[in-house]
């Protein structure tokens, strides 16, 4: 994966370098075990995010062992047990890795994990149940109705244009945007394999950003740029398929309201370890679209990206990960 990123000068995160120094020096784990592929539609991100975790968790100094997730829980949990960790490192992604299913079940077996509890989890990835907490919080959502196939099909359910979500899809699984002078109905030839509704939400114009919370702390602000209609799947993950330019190229009241925004957000869901939240700017405010708690960890991903530009190697936001794992049990 490549992309194109431009560099600028930004002083060095100190908090959260501070945070990082003394997770490494009170370190208590020995052997962490990495979860990764899955079976949702983002298990091949999942397997490289694992991949990468692992590689960066072996450099840190950490025993890791790696599980890949199917379906067949049972040798999941027995693969826990023989792998023994003092910290289970979850790079799942989508459905089942990331939505408090597996939260639930380390919950069960009392073993800590990176990033956050059942509860967050799920809640942030149901996108209607989120948006509520979000605008409890005061912070800025886009108007938005739940609706059936049905519902589309007879009509607009939004003023054009407007977005159609997958309530509990990430990555933008499934998202379709329904511009002015489209003459077919959204799905009137396909059908729909997310579920029986879906979120129709407002189109908001503007300058894509997204903001990594460590803890409390805010690392860095991106701009996001693509060819693509918007920052699809593809655009995520194709070589070539976006821009970041890091750290954004925007005044200094608009990055810090962004950092406050992210983690206004990230508080909002009850979310810890790291949590990257996406935003739209346009021209006035800025939008909360969703926050990811389980966001890439590759090395190109952007919460390492924005570590390194806050002065934390990928090894070390690991290691921070780890060593602030906690369990809901």
């Amino acid at each position: 994966m490549t992309y194109s990123i431009v560099t600028a000068d930004q002083p060095l995160n100190h908090a959260a370098l501070a945070e990082v120094a003394a997770a490494k020096a009170a370190r208590k784990a020995r052997r962490v075990t990495v979860l990764l592929g899955g079976i949702s539609s983002e298990r091949e991100v999942s397997l490289k995010s694992g991949a990468a975790a692992c590689k960066a968790l072996e450099a840190a100094g950490y025993e890791v062992k790696a599980i890949d997730v199917t379906r067949d829980i049972s040798t999941v949990v027995l693969d826990l047990a023989r792998t023994r960790p003092d910290v289970v490192f979850n790079a799942l992604h989508g459905r089942y890795g990331e939505d408090g299913c597996i939260q639930g079940i380390l919950n069960i077996l009392g073993l800590r994990y990176t990033h956050s509890g059942l509860l967050a989890s799920a809640i942030a990835m149901d996108k209607p149940a989120a948006k509520r907490l979000f605008a409890d919080a005061g912070l800025h959502i886009a108007a938005d109705r739940v609706v059936s196939r049905e519902e589309i099909l007879a009509g607009d359910p939004l003023p054009r244009p407007y977005v159609l979500k997958p309530l509990n899809e990430g990555s933008s699984v499934g998202v379709v945007i329904v511009r002015e002078g489209g003459n077919a109905h959204p799905f009137e030839n396909q059908s729909w394999p997310y579920g029986p509704t879906v979120m129709a939400e407002a189109f908001i114009p503007g300058r894509e950003m997204t903001v990594a919370v460590m803890g409390d702390h805010a690392l860095a602000v991106t701009e996001i740029a693509t060819d693509h209609a918007f920052y699809d799947y593809d655009a995520k993950y194709a070589p070539g398929g976006s821009a970041h330019t890091l750290p954004a190229p925007v005044e200094a009241t608009l990055y810090a309201e962004a950092q406050r925004v992210a983690i206004e957000a990230h508080r909002a869901l009850g979310c810890r370890g790291v949590s990257r939240t996406d935003l739209r700017y346009d021209g006035e405010r800025l939008v909360v679209l969703e926050v990811n708690t389980q966001p890439g960890m590759t090395t190109t991903s952007l919460v390492p990206e924005q570590a390194q530009l806050a002065g934390i190697s990928f090894p070390d936001l690991c290691t921070w990960m780890v060593e602030t794992a906690s369990c809901d049990a």
